[in-house]
């Protein structure tokens, strides 16, 4: 896998896979051009807004995560307050390298304001995955390096600020791909993460 770059260059928001293919979508999409997911967290629930009119294949890819429940038991594996919140690594390795094949880059419609939601990505043209990010202050800049958000949080703001982030970024993001929940919990007991992920409504 690659390493991240620094947070300082603000591109430190992928988790690079190994696949080399793209995944066709295989799930079934809701009706409706917006729908909302539910994330139970550690911290309260958190609900999502996704449009898929902003980017159809990222919010395509969520929606498959959360009806396969790839996310429960996942952890918050990295939080820069005033940056970023992400995860997407599942609680099982086996799990992660199941879905680490990317899906197509789309556009960029929106800007990545306070408390919108974008896939992470290595800077490589289609190398989205199942890691996501809900930014924490302003970051526009990150629209030129193509993160495209696929919704934004219109419940539980308050919880995401109060992920815990003493950890920073030092989990290590090999091994959290290689051995999963096993090497957090044993080297970060007090990460935060998704109990359950839901569709609303469903």
């Amino acid at each position: 896998m690659v390493k991240y770059v620094s947070t300082v260059a603000f591109v430190a928001l992928a988790f690079a896979g190994c696949a080399s293919g793209t995944k066709q979508s295989t799930g079934q999409s809701p009706a409706a051009n917006t729908y909302r997911i539910v994330l139970d967290t550690t911290k309260g629930p958190v609900t999502i807004e996704v449009d898929r009119s902003l980017a159809p294949n990222g919010a395509q890819r969520f929606y498959e995560l959360v009806k396969a429940k790839y996310f429960d038991g996942a952890r918050f594996y990295r939080v820069v307050p005033g940056f970023v919140v992400q995860w997407g690594a599942a609680a099982d390795p086996a799990v992660t390298k199941k879905w680490d094949v990317t899906i197509p880059d789309d556009p960029v419609k929106t800007s990545n304001l306070p408390g919108t939601v974008a896939f992470a990505a290595t800077g490589q043209p289609n190398s989205r995955t199942t890691h996501l990010f809900i930014n924490l202050g302003n970051n526009a800049r990150l629209d030129a390096m193509g993160f495209a958000p696929i919704g934004r949080v219109v419940g539980g703001m308050k919880a995401v600020e109060h992920i815990y982030a003493g950890y920073g970024e030092h989990p290590d993001q090999n091994l959290i791909g290689s051995r999963g929940n096993a090497y957090l919990n044993k080297s970060f007991p007090r990460l935060d993460y998704i109990e359950s992920a839901h569709v609303a409504g469903r």
